[in-house]
């Protein structure tokens, strides 16, 4: 009988515990586990909700900028694909009156610019190159989230 008792206890102990953490107000214990699964099926829907905010929010993008004999390596590298920031980083180089070398780019699963940009005439400097490309992915940035 003790052992009963017991299983009793510890019983509506852990149902006391589910109606504190769920915020319930139920007194009976089939409307205290009705209360906890409306509470699960919330915290459900947020956790979909949020996953759904993460996929859909913009990863950082990173540039980097070396400066060589004659020009700059750069850098740009995302973790998402991004259609049409090639072009933008191009037209930030021509802006600067870099001209491409040689560039490697891949933009399957991720985006992925190394490219070697020679000055023309004028004279900039690598931290000159970084703030325009890294403004160019802004711009790119706010350009694509406008039209999701």
């Amino acid at each position: 009988m003790v052992s009963r008792e017991n299983k009793r206890t510890a019983l509506y102990e852990k149902l006391q515990l589910l109606r504190s953490v769920t915020n319930s107000h139920a007194l009976s214990n089939a409307s205290i586990v009705i209360d906890a699964t409306k509470y699960i099926e919330e915290l459900k829907q947020k956790v979909e909700s949020l996953n759904q905010d993460i996929a859909s929010t913009s990863l950082p993008t990173q540039v980097t900028v070396e400066t060589l004999e004659k020009g700059f390596l750069v850098n740009v590298f995302s973790e998402k694909n991004c259609p049409g920031l090639l072009v933008t980083v191009l037209e930030a180089f021509e802006e600067l009156g870099l001209n491409v070398i040689e560039a490697r780019v891949s933009c399957t699963d991720s985006f992925r610019l190394e490219a070697v940009g020679g000055e023309n005439q004028v004279n900039v400097d690598a931290q000159v190159v970084e703030q325009a490309v890294s403004q160019a992915v802004m711009n790119w940035n706010e350009s694509s989230e406008q039209e999701e």
